[in-house]
């Protein structure tokens, strides 16, 4: 088995680095703000969190840290490392936990969990008993499974930096306070820090939402519409079609039938697929139509087992493929919605494969092939690939989960890409498979999804008429492959920053003429461009050519196509590109070819 996973030693010493960081930090807001109410502080990925309450002002409104508390807390960190500190652990009983902890909630309710047993420090379930224990440097002690450093000394003293403040509700609900979250990043050295900034900075400049803005491409209104729900405008509605109608071809091509289904469905259906038992958190409430109660569909899944169940169906009806891009709603709480990649209601390019169990491994094959095919289109080509396997808590027989995850793991094996297995991490119905991409920024991103399911078919009662002539149990294959297609999007613009490849772009040719005299010129090329297939935009506004060409480069336009006097002379074109490269002056013919190239190879300009 191959994998993609750090050197544990190398995630060891940074996942030390960033927890000690993270508790120097909590002693520097103890000691500016004494009444201060801590609740958790844990590393994550690139660096940690701390959450405080600091209480209200006089006027009733929040405290909250300024830049200059940031700057002074930084500030005595330094001093605090300088200090070279040890840490010290110690396992105390509840009792003494709750003593040691008076007077501050948020310990003692997690004191509360880790008495009985349910959760860690950090409110997370765990199973067993639980050992409450701290850790202290210098003045400061928390609750704390560790590990940390030895001492603050070795905590690299230009390796860490503060940067940014949040809100967050306690335990993540809003019905419980709102804190104060201080953000920062430690690394073992200087440069290693700047070059994570640095990384922070490109992809604040290539933030969907900032992007989507800046090119028209999608809008949000949470003061009217709600929050999480996209409206998609005109160019990115086009960039969506585009990238629908390439898949669809795709998917025609390997033997899928395209389904529409309803947006709501009655109760019963949500209880005979178990969703009102398994998911009804992840639903909205019910819509009442005369008398009877109707959900909106959370997931496509159970109305295609209905449109299998509609007919008897041979074993010569499989595979059947059922596809459909159908919009779904899930409930997500406000303080999780972001832009286009954490919604309320969005679009799955949605598949569910019916197959006889010999057909399985077949059908895994091809539809890992048709996952990694469709991505590499849309420019992605580093790929990291988990198999979850069965949990302690599941559905079906053994030798069911046993074939299925040894047929999802022979297909990771012969697609000869990194893999890891997450061992218990599949759902209760079936094993999966996740494949990661990596962005250009070094970022993974977890888009399509190969999923077994034992469970619904069983609850749906479906069967196929094999060659024996009796009736079988169909295996079922859930699939997607951009996942939620504006989640694709999301990632597709901050991959490609808004410089997207020549065939997805809205806008692919701008034609400036310099001045009016060539204006008639310019739409005639515009028009013969358009007939070629080409989607373009005569700019015969009034700025000077290079404004008009400086405006173009900002809407990412891949192609600019200067003309002047010299150009309507010789019946050509002055191309620029949108990086600020020239191809020069060349008859339109030429250009038309190359850019017709360069959409079919799918390049990025």
């Amino acid at each position: 088995m191959s994998s993609s996973a750090n050197n544990g030693q190398q995630y060891d010493d940074y996942y030390k680095i960033r927890h000690s960081t993270a508790h120097v930090m909590a002693q520097a807001v103890i000691e500016r703000f004494p009444d201060a109410k801590i609740a958790i502080g844990p590393p994550i990925k690139d660096g940690f969190y701390y959450d405080f309450d600091l209480g209200r002002l006089a006027d009733g409104s929040l405290r909250t840290f300024t830049p200059e508390d940031l700057q002074e807390i930084e500030k005595r960190m330094r001093q605090i490392v300088a200090g070279r500190h040890p840490f010290h652990k110690r396992v105390l009983s509840a009792a003494e936990a709750r003593a040691l902890f008076a007077g501050q909630p948020y310990k003692l309710d997690l004191i509360a969990g880790l008495a009985a047993g349910g959760v860690d420090e950090y409110g997370e379930p765990v199973a067993g008993a639980v050992e409450i224990s701290t850790y202290r440097q210098d003045s400061f002690e928390d609750l704390c499974r560790g590990p940390h450093v030895e001492h603050t000394g070795q905590i690299p003293p230009d390796g860490f930096q503060l940067l940014s403040v949040a809100g967050a509700y306690w335990r993540g609900d809003e019905h419980n306070p709102m804190l104060q979250r201080i953000y920062g990043t430690a690394w073992k050295n200087k440069k290693e820090l700047q070059a994570y900034l640095d990384r922070l900075e490109e992809a604040r400049q290539r933030d969907h939402r900032k992007v989507g803005k800046e090119l028209d491409l999608f809008s949000t209104n949470h003061e009217m519409i709600g929050g999480g729900l996209i409206l998609w405008h005109p160019k990115g509605a086009l960039m969506r079609h585009l990238a629908e109608e390439h898949a669809k071809k795709m998917h025609l091509a390997g033997g899928y039938d395209f389904v529409y289904t309803p947006h709501i469905g009655r109760s019963v259906l949500w209880e005979t697929s178990g969703h009102l038992d398994f998911y009804k958190e992840g639903m909205y409430a019910p819509i009442e139509i005369e008398g009877q109660s109707y959900y909106l569909k959370p997931m496509n899944c159970p109305f295609h087992l209905h449109i299998f169940k509609s007919n008897v169906r041979s074993y010569r009806d499989l595979p059947m493929r059922l596809a459909e891009w159908g919009t779904v709603y899930r409930f997500e709480r406000s303080g999780t919605l972001h832009g286009m990649t954490r919604v309320r209601g969005f679009t799955q390019d949605d598949a569910h494969l019916f197959c006889a169990p010999e057909q399985m491994p077949a059908e895994i094959d091809k539809v890992l092939a048709f996952s990694l095919d469709l991505l590499r289109d849309f420019g992605f080509s580093r790929f990291d690939l988990y198999l979850s396997t069965r949990p302690a808590k599941r559905v079906g027989e053994e030798a069911l989960w046993d074939a299925a995850e040894a047929a999802l793991l022979d297909a990771l094996k012969r697609s000869g890409l990194p893999y890891a297995i997450h061992p218990g991490d599949g759902a209760f119905y079936g094993p999966k498979i996740d494949i990661y991409v990596t962005d250009a920024l070094d970022r993974p991103w977890q888009l399509s999804t190969i999923q077994f399911d034992f469970n619904l078919p069983e609850r749906f009662d479906l069967t196929y008429i094999a060659a024996d002539g009796q009736q079988h149990r169909p295996y079922m294959i859930h699939r997607a492959l951009m996942g939620s297609v504006e989640r694709f999007f999301g990632v597709l613009i901050e991959h490609y920053g808004g410089n997207f490849p020549v065939w997805l772009t809205p806008v692919q040719v701008k034609v400036i003429p310099i001045t009016d005299e060539q204006n008639g010129f310019a739409a005639a090329i515009a028009a013969q461009l358009a007939d070629a297939g080409l989607r373009v935009e005569v700019d015969d506004g009034d700025d000077r050519m290079n404004a008009k060409i400086r405006n173009a480069q900002l809407q990412k336009i891949p192609y600019m196509l200067v003309i002047g006097a010299r150009e309507v002379e010789e019946g050509a074109v002055n191309v620029r590109l949108r990086s600020g490269d020239r191809l020069g002056t060349m008859p339109l013919a030429a250009f038309i070819a190359h850019a017709q190239a360069a959409i079919v190879n799918r390049t990025v300009i």
